[in-house]
């Protein structure tokens, strides 16, 4: 360990502590810059950066204590044969029982229990807990989760999550509260906490009687912890999942297959690398408000642009994180470039007959046609043995991918965003066509600067925009892929996405179009619902940021040369843009989005 860094130190100490924790030799820990995940024995555990900021390195060891505790406490089979079949349910079923492994695995162990509660806290800041304003936004699974804790361990609710939590607090612990202490007296039986766990769920309406399955299920699962640890529960990797999670994480991604791609860029064997990510699968988790009229003198405006920031993203990190997080990128690649690229492949053929050369025969004059050969040294003096090339128009094009780098992009559907980018921008780019890849989110979460200002000057009424933006360029339309190919990986790493705001980044995109010279210019935004900025829409009036969305995409559909197209992931955005796609799941993404180009392209 002589020349090994504090990174590669770190890595080992963390792997050694959870093969002892869970008390299985042969755990193997693998690292990511995406959301944590476990199958099996084998820990997918997020990556600090080299300098090791404490933050993330509780992050990574509650993580890793977390799910060595589940290896050594919690037996899937017998979880499996009582859970209850109600989505709802089950996602609070899974909730809870994570919350006991982690407390009887941390109960006398205060570093377990510290690490756990800095992953705790740092997990709330992404869940849609922590942007609740009304009861009926709050996910019950994390509220009672993190109620139950509260009560099992001591613990307070995490500070992002109290507003949340207080909104269903008294009505989960009117009906539950007498449950939350014999789960405690169950601590240490997985059997017994179970049967109390399924009097909870009927005590708050999940379930009834009948919809649970017979007790006699206990036995036929068995008690061997080693028995239930090797069956594929894939379902309960994810305690933690919000109610769509767990309903919408049962599709398979994947197209039909296009047998003409080109050998030398499809490897088809990746196919059989496409795995189940679970708990890295689509994020919804955020939903899209009703529409609500506003008056007609409505004026959408920025309390202060002081703190906003258009970055490059090599400024974002040092090199050696770019590296890192593209060398992550090219390994998720791995699965997912052989549907993509095949599809890639389909656009860049259609471009290319659109390119073709063309030519008008049995003229006089010209280039000498090489069929006519024979017939002009036979008779020198004949005519009409030449050829034209005849003139085709094919627009210079200049494409704009603007993609929504907001929380609940995390996990799945960022990853699939920014591989599509990457491989249309090399696809687009061998067609002679200029592709611009730009992100946008926030600089912090609930306001930043601009709100401190805001309460500095005294909090006035109706503020506007009340946060500080942060636009990205990943790559720029002049920029050839292979200098940009690094700041794609960016959008991987843990902490970039925090809260989007559409209106604003769209006219930026569009601005940076119109000073662009190319005859065709198209702007493709992907996003997964609404504009959210919660401490925006804590001070203005309902729908402020939607409406200014709706007032922006109406002016550039009507009035200007750019063409708008949207891919809406797990929500309908066609309520918004006029050409627009909704896609449930992620893995339709990368398809999705050269059929839509390929459509633009084929317009006149």
């Amino acid at each position: 360990m002589r020349d090994a860094t504090p990174l590669d130190q770190f890595r080992a100490a963390l792997t050694g502590a959870a093969r002892a924790l869970a008390d299985v030799p042969e755990i193997e820990v693998t690292w990511t810059a995406d959301a944590p995940g476990q199958s099996g024995a084998a820990l997918r555990v997020p990556m600090p950066p080299r300098a090791l900021p404490a933050a993330q390195v509780e992050q990574a060891r509650g993580a890793a204590d977390s799910m060595a505790l589940k290896l050594r406490l919690h037996n899937a089979g017998m979880h499996q044969a009582r859970a209850p079949g109600d989505p709802v349910a089950r996602a609070v079923y899974d909730a809870i029982e994570q919350v006991r492994y982690e407390a009887q695995g941390s109960a006398g162990y205060a570093g377990i229990r510290s690490n756990i509660g800095a992953a705790t806290d740092l997990r709330m800041l992404g869940d849609p807990i922590a942007r609740a304003a009304r009861a009926e936004d709050v996910p019950l699974p994390t509220a009672v989760a993190l109620l139950l804790r509260e009560a099992l361990t001591g613990q307070r609710v995490p500070e992002c999550a109290q507003v949340g939590t207080d909104l269903v607090r008294s009505w989960i612990t009117a009906r539950a509260g007498d449950d939350f202490a014999a789960l405690g007296a169950a601590l240490d039986n997985q059997r017994d906490f179970q049967n109390r766990a399924l009097d909870l769920l009927g005590h708050l309406d999940l379930t009834l009687p009948g919809d649970l399955p017979e007790s006699e299920a206990d036995d036929d699962a068995g008690d061997n912890q080693d028995e239930g640890e090797e069956q594929p529960d894939q379902s309960d990797d994810s305690p933690d999942q919000t109610p769509s999670e767990v309903a919408g994480d049962t599709s398979e991604g994947g197209e039909d297959g296009d047998e003409d791609a080109e050998p030398d860029e499809i490897d088809d064997s990746a196919d059989a690398d496409i795995a189940d990510d679970g708990e890295e699968g689509m994020l919804p988790t955020r939903p899209n408000r009703p529409w609500t009229d506003l008056p007609e003198g409505f004026d959408y405006k920025a309390y202060t642009e002081r703190h906003d920031e258009v970055i490059a993203a090599s400024d974002l990190c040092d090199e050696d994180e770019l590296t890192r997080l593209r060398a992550y990128l090219d390994a998720q690649m791995k699965g997912l470039q052989s549907v993509v690229t095949r599809l890639a492949n389909r656009l860049q053929r259609r471009l290319m007959a659109q390119q073709n050369r063309s030519w008008d025969f049995d003229q006089e004059e010209g280039i000498v046609d090489a069929a006519r050969l024979a017939r002009m040294v036979i008779s020198p003096g004949h005519a009409l043995s030449y050829k034209i090339e005849r003139d085709i128009e094919f627009k210079d094009t200049v494409v704009t991918l603007l993609i929504d780098n907001s929380g609940s992009m995390r996990g799945r559907p960022i990853s699939i965003a920014a591989i599509s980018a990457d491989i249309l921008a090399r696809t687009l780019e061998r067609c002679a066509v200029k592709t611009e890849v730009l992100g946008f989110t926030t600089r912090a979460w609930k306001g930043g600067q601009s709100r401190e200002a805001w309460l500095v000057g005294g909090k006035p009424a109706n503020p506007g925009r009340l946060n500080d933006l942060r636009h990205i360029v990943y790559k720029r339309a002049d920029e050839p892929w292979r200098r940009a190919r690094k700041n794609l990986g960016l959008m991987m790493r843990e902490g970039l996405l925090k809260e989007n705001i559409d209106g604003e980044a769209l006219l930026w995109a569009h601005s940076r179009l119109l000073a662009r010279g190319e005859d065709r210019r198209i702007l493709m935004v992907i996003s997964d619902g609404a504009p959210v900025d919660d401490s925006t829409l804590s001070v203005n009036s309902a729908g402020y940021l939607e409406q200014h969305l709706r007032k922006v995409i109406d002016w550039i559909e009507k009035q200007s040369p750019v063409q708008l197209v949207a891919i809406g992931i797990g929500h309908d955005v066609t309520r918004y843009y006029r050409r627009a796609v909704t896609i449930m799941d992620v893995e339709q993404l990368g398809g999705t989005i050269v059929e839509q180009l390929a459509d633009l392209f084929e317009d006149d």
